[in-house]
């Protein structure tokens, strides 16, 4: 037995959020290998892109998303985190079946949040992103897992020749490929206003980090999350479209109305499995 680590004294009633998604194959692909989920009913929120292209691509990013999908709701921000991680690992390896049936590399890259109010988890693997929008500033939460992100940390080239750099879709993770899911994952506390946007690389490839916040606080803004998902998707597809685009907004209104008492804030958590 423990105690849960972000301290959640009280089981909330589900979170007062506003959501919108966009999906889109894009203006040159024939194919969506994109997926995603909004369940805030369990508070997970998703995005994935496939990797593999004709070898099932959409077959990875489907497994994944239909295994955030099958999380029930959660007792503790802990039991949630242990949930999602547990479907991950189901999810990898029904994808590295997929692969070894092809006798190819078959992947996905994934970028989830997870709302337990009063905290937040994000959780990626690849180049799809979580990011924040809070008090007019955007922070990417997720540091991407590519190629380039690496020679870039490294000092061997600079943002700018990344750019055009000729390998900068290489990613060095991804849901599927390794025998364990390789996943980074950040959390912290909510505050009222906050908006997260969860994207696949489509977006990225053609929209800067200050478009998306121009977006986010623009006056689209106000008509809600589904405004802003329509515009960065029209944003994407004005400038061509390459690759497929996923956007998912997730805004924070604060606290639930409703607060339904569970253990005492110092009390252990039952047994688990």
């Amino acid at each position: 037995m423990k105690k849960d680590p972000y301290g959640s004294g009280l089981r909330r009633a589900e979170a007062a959020l506003d959501l919108g998604s966009a999906c889109h194959a894009g203006r040159v692909r024939a194919l969506n290998e994109d997926r995603f989920l909004l369940a805030p009913q369990s508070g997970i929120f998703a995005v994935a892109d496939g990797m593999g292209g004709h070898e099932a691509g959409e077959v990875a990013s489907s497994a994944v998303v239909e295994a955030l999908a099958a999380v029930t709701p959660a007792v503790s921000a802990s039991d949630l985190l242990d949930q999602l991680k547990a479907r991950l690992a189901d999810a990898n390896s029904d994808i590295r079946k997929v692969g070894r049936a092809r006798g190819a590399i078959v992947g996905t890259t994934v970028a989830i949040l997870l709302v337990y109010e009063p905290h937040f988890v994000c959780l990626w693997s690849g180049d799809s992103r979580v990011y924040r929008v809070r008090a007019g500033a955007i922070t990417q939460l997720s540091r991407d897992h590519t190629e380039i992100q690496s020679l870039v940390e490294r000092g061997v080239i600079t943002p700018q020749e990344a750019r055009t750099w000729p390998r900068r879709n290489v990613i060095t993770r991804a849901i599927g490929v390794q025998a364990e899911p390789e996943i980074d994952i950040d959390h912290g506390l909510l505050e009222a206003g906050d908006l997260f946007i969860l994207c696949s690389d489509g977006l990225t490839q053609h929209v800067a980090d200050g478009e998306i916040l121009a977006a986010a606080a623009g006056p689209q803004a106000a008509s809600g999350a589904q405004a802003v998902c329509d515009a960065l998707l029209q944003l994407t597809l004005d400038r061509g479209a390459t690759d497929n685009v996923t956007v998912v907004a997730v805004r924070y209104l604060g606290p639930s109305k409703a607060a339904a008492p569970a253990r005492p804030p110092d009390a252990p958590e039952g047994p688990r499995a």
